[in-house]
């Protein structure tokens, strides 16, 4: 398995703990377009990464979202509701023989902003990484770019990535 291969498996094993959580039915999100910012911390070193895009979204999206999250068999995965739009999650994922257990609490305000923090522990380390933690707030921006359609991540240079599955 590539590097890219392990990094996909660990970004949705991470997914599970941010975002996983939709599964337990929060409010559901507007459809339009959303600017996501991820803080993160990384160890050993305690590295730090901040970055940025916007995902066009409509409900079918997040539908299948949540299906990756219940259908993953390499993740074992329990969401819970904590009362008052906020959400919890944890996993316990087995990628390329890399142990990774993640949890996250997300908070939804009405249907415009979530505001989620997960942590992740890679066993063995993972190209040197250990753990980290992970802050993530998301807001509604309005409507989707001509161009852009659910699924598609606008980054910061302003490059469109289509989702693999198209």
């Amino acid at each position: 398995m590539t590097r890219t291969h392990v990094y996909m498996g660990i970004l949705l094993a991470l997914a599970l703990a941010v975002t996983g959580a939709r599964a337990a039915n929060p409010p559901q999100l507007r459809e339009g377009l959303w600017e996501i910012q991820i803080r993160g911390t990384e160890n050993p070193g305690a590295k730090k990464t901040e970055y940025s895009f916007r995902l066009c979204r409509d409900h079918a999206y997040d539908k299948e979202t949540d299906n990756l999250v219940k259908n993953n068999k390499n993740c074992k995965t329990k969401l819970d509701s904590l009362g008052g739009d906020r959400f919890s999650a944890s996993s316990r994922c087995s990628v390329s023989g890399v142990i990774i257990v993640s949890q996250g609490v997300s908070a939804y305000q009405g249907g415009d902003t979530v505001h989620s923090e997960s942590t992740a522990t890679y066993t063995p380390p993972l190209y040197g990484k250990s753990d980290e933690t992970m802050i993530q707030d998301q807001r509604y921006l309005g409507s989707c770019p001509a161009g852009m359609k659910p699924g598609d991540r606008m980054m910061a240079d302003g490059s469109i990535v289509h989702p693999t599955s198209r």
